[in-house]
């Protein structure tokens, strides 16, 4: 549903260490990104619970993150949901009564989750991938 690509003055720097991070330890930045990944997922998942009431919960269970790949010498990841309503939920859709006559009963609006979160996930994006980089680098 949504890429989280982060454009910003500082991510340049941030590119050139992730690129001698990638020469010298491959594995170690494929990580970097999963763990990211799994920040950016942590907050879209606090940006459903606040704002969609959901009686069963297969709707939070259904964000995911997914692999990280490579695209040119960019590493990148994505958070989604694998339910097969939830383009309903972040978009809106139409309520439609039952089948003799289909009578349009209304609109619901959509929470735009993913959008929100985004915001969110750009603001934040610098302090993540530090917090990662360094726990990388306590290691060494």
């Amino acid at each position: 549903m949504a890429d989280f690509d982060v454009d910003d003055k500082d991510i340049e720097a941030f590119r050139r260490d992730l690129d001698n991070l990638v020469k010298h330890f491959p594995k170690e930045a494929r990580r970097l990104m999963m763990r990211s990944g799994n920040h950016a997922r942590k907050i879209v998942l606090r940006k459903a619970k606040q704002s969609v009431v959901e009686d069963t919960g297969n709707y939070f269970k259904s964000i995911k993150r997914g692999k990280v790949w490579v695209k040119g010498k960019e590493y990148k990841v994505r958070t989604y949901s694998r339910s097969p309503h939830a383009h309903l939920l972040e978009y809106g859709h139409r309520m439609v009564g039952p089948e003799p006559d289909k009578k349009e009963l209304g609109y619901v609006l959509g929470f735009n989750i993913f959008d929100k979160a985004g915001k969110e996930i750009n603001q934040d994006w610098n302090k993540i991938l530090d917090d990662e980089l360094y726990k990388i680098l306590k290691k060494l």
